[in-house]
């Protein structure tokens, strides 16, 4: 079911959108050449209490989770793009690190994903990361109040083949609210003008995600972690997003930290 959300309880989504843009925020700076997968949801998880705030993510257990994942952050690494769940990795010079995180401030769900280089980027590294930053501008730029679903699907399918990346439709973008994932499901491709409307009060998650050279994705032997067929890389952008009659808000907003 699809729910709509009043002004006022965007308003009170706000905290938990600014909790996880300024995590990231942390997070992506303190993530090093050397950087532990396991350090980095230790220090999620540290900042989690200390704001006492509730992980979307602990004890979630979907019907494509082999077991409760366990943890509070996905920590996708070059070939894996989503889902990765954090193990004991000390990254390396050039590693492609992909961020996931949501959580529940007040009751209310906000979640997001960065993707950057640590240490000696490759030119198709950042090449791939600014793709799916693109597709994610030009998805919030569509989530205006008469648009529909497939305007965001096509905006984003836009950019991405436009520079020549096939799309994965099995996991995209979805309504967010109380739960981490309700509806509606936003693919990451799709024709303009089809699909739901687009009403003041929908909040949703946006997430494009591309691999190099596929759109084919296996899952690690942990259950959770999705790479791409063929060790290609990958990344991932996401933000939440309200539509309202002003224009979209994007709770998630990391730039007034003075950070993408």
């Amino acid at each position: 079911m699809i729910e709509l959300r009043t002004p006022a309880e965007i308003d009170e989504m706000r905290a938990a959108g600014r909790f996880v843009a300024e995590t990231l925020a942390t997070l992506r700076e303190e993530t090093k050449v050397g950087t532990n997968l396991l350090s980095i949801d230790r220090r999620a998880h540290d900042l989690i209490r200390k704001a006492g705030a509730e992980s979307c993510y602990i004890d979630y257990h979907p019907s494509f989770g082999a077991s409760p994942f366990g943890k509070v952050i996905c920590t996708s690494i070059n070939d894996a793009v989503l889902h990765g769940l954090p193990h004991d990795y000390v990254l390396r010079d050039g590693d492609l690190v992909s961020l996931d995180f949501a959580v529940s401030v007040d009751g209310w769900v906000a979640d997001s994903a960065v993707s950057f280089v640590v240490g000696t980027p490759r030119d198709e590294d950042l090449r791939i990361i600014e793709t799916t930053e693109r597709a994610l501008d030009a998805a919030i730029a569509a989530a205006v109040v008469g648009n529909r679903i497939g305007d965001i699907s096509a905006a984003i399918a836009g950019i991405s083949h436009g520079e020549g990346y096939s799309i994965n439709t099995d996991f995209g973008g979805h309504g967010v609210g109380r739960i981490m994932h309700g509806d509606p499901h936003v693919p990451n491709d799709g024709r303009a003008g089809r699909g739901f409307p687009l009403r003041e009060g929908l909040v949703f998650a946006l997430e494009p995600w591309l691999l190099e050279t596929t759109d084919e994705l296996v899952t690690d032997p942990d259950g959770w972690t999705l790479r791409s067929v063929d060790g290609s890389r990958g990344a991932h952008s996401e933000h939440t997003v309200a539509v309202t009659a002003d224009g979209p808000i994007v709770l998630t907003d990391r730039s007034f930290l003075g950070v993408d």
